[in-house]
């Protein structure tokens, strides 16, 4: 029993009070038991698939109906002297690469278009993330009509440039199939950097920039100076983002080309889903995905160690 003092006319009064009851702690185990769904999927559907890949990678099937014979490093000594595995990933590479640069490219320069203050801004702005919100199923179909042989629109625009007098087999010239793939690809994924770059720029402060006008720079030296210093960081994290998205891209590359003519536009996603599901050689199939995997790690560590270091150096 607790008492307190009351004081009234007469004096101080001891009053006794009721003691309140203790707060409820909230139990250690709460946050834990709400991160459970996350961990179970990531375990089910993520490192549970990674692990039976990699097991696979290292097993050889007999013949169908037979369980498979452990056969150790005997998939990757084979895939390190397969010519074809060097070319799909010479391939991967420089499709990863113009990915990168023409839709960052892209996103960059729409941005900063869609940054400035114009009648309509809101609208194009709306019409610009009309790529990013095509299934890729519609626009490859739409592409595919585009640069068909025969009754293509692309001929058309063609035939304008000097020395181009015959319609052009876009998808069935090796010189020419990778090209379209890229640029389809660069199509559909700039809108979204376009809006994650938006984003960053409205975060540039304006005293900065105010601040080099003052100073005599010029729009593009307060670009370099400025603008492009602080949003560093958000370029760098959509390059890994770019660079992940274009190395797993299958849906575009296959219902185009199928990764020819000629082996000309295939990557290692192309790969591992022909060997798996046309040349049903599935381990071999698991040691090209164990090698993609490999190398979309290093990619992703190597940008984020820069990103790690300019951080580093700002603060």
């Amino acid at each position: 029993m607790r008492v307190d003092l009351v004081t009234t006319r007469a004096g101080s009064i001891a009053v006794p009070t009721a003691r309140r009851p203790a707060r409820r702690r909230r139990p250690a185990f709460l946050p834990y038991l709400l991160a459970v769904p996350i961990l179970l999927y990531e375990i089910v559907f993520i490192l549970y698939p990674i692990e039976q890949g990699l097991k696979s990678s290292f097993q050889k099937q007999a013949s169908i109906g037979k369980p498979p014979v452990w056969v150790g490093l005997a998939n990757y000594r084979r895939m390190i002297h397969d010519h074809v595995f060097w070319e799909v990933m010479r391939h991967t590479i420089f499709y990863m690469l113009a990915v990168i640069v023409l839709a960052i490219g892209f996103g960059l320069g729409s941005a900063l278009v869609l940054n400035r203050p114009f009648h309509g801004r809101t609208i194009a702005r709306g019409l610009m993330m009309l790529p990013w919100s095509f299934p890729d199923v519609a626009a490859v179909l739409v592409f595919i009509w585009m640069l068909d042989p025969n009754f293509g629109i692309m001929n058309v625009f063609a035939r304008w440039l000097p020395g181009v007098n015959q319609n052009q087999k876009w998808l069935l010239d090796p010189n020419l199939a990778m090209l379209c793939v890229i640029l389809i690809t660069a199509w559909k994924g700039f809108p979204f950097y376009c809006l994650v770059i938006l984003a960053a720029l409205q975060t540039v402060p304006s005293e900065l920039t105010d601040a080099a006008r003052v100073d005599g720079a010029n729009k593009v030296q307060t670009f370099f100076a400025v603008t492009l210093p602080t949003i560093t960081p958000t370029l760098l994290l959509l390059t890994v983002l770019a660079a992940i998205f274009s190395f797993k891209q299958f849906t575009i590359i296959f219902l185009l080309t199928g990764g020819g003519p000629a082996r000309a536009t295939e990557t290692i996603v192309v790969s591992v889903y022909q060997t798996a599901f046309r040349f049903h050689d599935f381990p071999y199939a698991a040691a090209l995905g164990a090698a993609g995997f490999l190398m979309t790690l290093t990619v992703a560590l190597i940008f984020l160690a820069v990103q790690r270091r300019q951080e580093m150096e700002y603060a």
